[in-house]
């Protein structure tokens, strides 16, 4: 038995990097204990146990998967179950662009709270720059910045910025996410000339010759490695209490304890300060309204972290 990280899985057919060569893998038994009720059983980034094919060293089963250290996930509406995107990485990095598509900082939000939640540092990237960045979109990103959040500003096509994009990830492993359209792949092969012909690679075996990510895949290079991601339509968080959605969003923290109502939701209680701070204007409307939005979502039963 030798242990391999995952590099790509689809239809339950799964790639492992063992000691520098690529084994093509299957789940012995079909089912992996204790991921019966999961969209994906294993993830990009998974270090898992196998048993190489006697008669073909190029195939194996997998008999287990070793505890993460920490994974990037949603909720998965079509299957109705938990799907891990990432595991065991350094750093998320949630790619946006300002215009087009346009920049949508309720994605942004539900990008960063996902990552804390599962124990991952997040990084916000603005790409396309060389479109324009309006007012409103500097603005908010200074105010992630304000809060705390890593931001950086790059163009691919024009290749702006790629360097302190470069220090980021150097001897990381970073998961790129991000909506459809906001450059994600063609950042990452501008960065990496020779990534192009490995993803092509990849997906002319299983995606009919189609350069499209459809998805995840991990890619070991030599500085770094990187989880190429598909584009998220919908970010639906899963694992977050709503109880303490509050946490993950640090602008509320000073005015912590001063609500008249022990628990207070934030959302109908009398006397809650966080609402009377954002009258003032010391907490941003628009956010807050993100967070109610979150706040309904999570109230689904139905998404019991198991």
């Amino acid at each position: 038995m030798v242990e391999g990280i995952i590099l790509w899985g689809m239809n339950n057919i799964f790639t492992a990097l063992v000691n520098g060569k690529n084994i093509e893998c299957r789940i012995k038994g079909k089912v992996l204990k204790g991921q019966e009720k999961a969209y994906n059983p294993l993830a990009s980034g998974d270090y898992v146990q196998i048993e190489i094919d006697p008669i073909s060293e190029s195939h194996g089963m997998i008999l287990g998967r070793s505890d993460r250290k920490n994974h990037f996930s949603r909720w998965n509406n079509k299957r109705n179950a938990p799907q891990v995107i990432a595991a065991n990485i350094d750093q998320v990095v949630c790619v946006c662009s300002p215009l087009s598509p346009p920049f949508r900082p309720r994605f942004v939000d539900r990008a960063i709270i996902s990552a804390e939640n599962g124990g991952v540092k997040p990084v916000i990237l603005l790409n396309k720059i060389d479109q324009g960045v309006p007012p409103e979109v500097e603005a908010r990103l200074l105010h992630y910045q304000e809060l705390g959040y890593e931001v950086i500003k790059v163009s691919a096509k024009d290749e702006k910025n790629l360097s302190q994009l470069k220090n980021i990830l150097k001897n990381k492993t970073t998961a790129f996410v991000g909506q459809s359209g906001v450059g994600k792949s063609t950042l990452l092969n501008t960065l990496n000339p020779e990534l192009m012909l490995r993803v092509g690679e990849i997906s002319e075996k299983f995606n009919r010759g189609k350069h499209t990510t459809c998805y995840a895949v991990l890619v070991p290079l030599n500085e770094y490695s990187i989880i190429d991601t598909p584009g998220i339509r919908e970010l639906n968080l899963y694992g977050v209490n709503p109880d303490v959605l509050s946490h993950f969003f640090p602008e509320f923290d000073k005015y912590w304890g001063e609500c008249r109502y022990k628990g207070c939701t934030h959302t109908h209680e009398p006397g809650c300060v966080i609402k009377e701070a954002i009258e003032r204007g010391e907490i941003d409307e628009d956010r807050f309204k993100g967070y109610n939005s979150i706040i309904e979502e999570l109230e689904d039963s139905s998404r019991k972290f198991y």
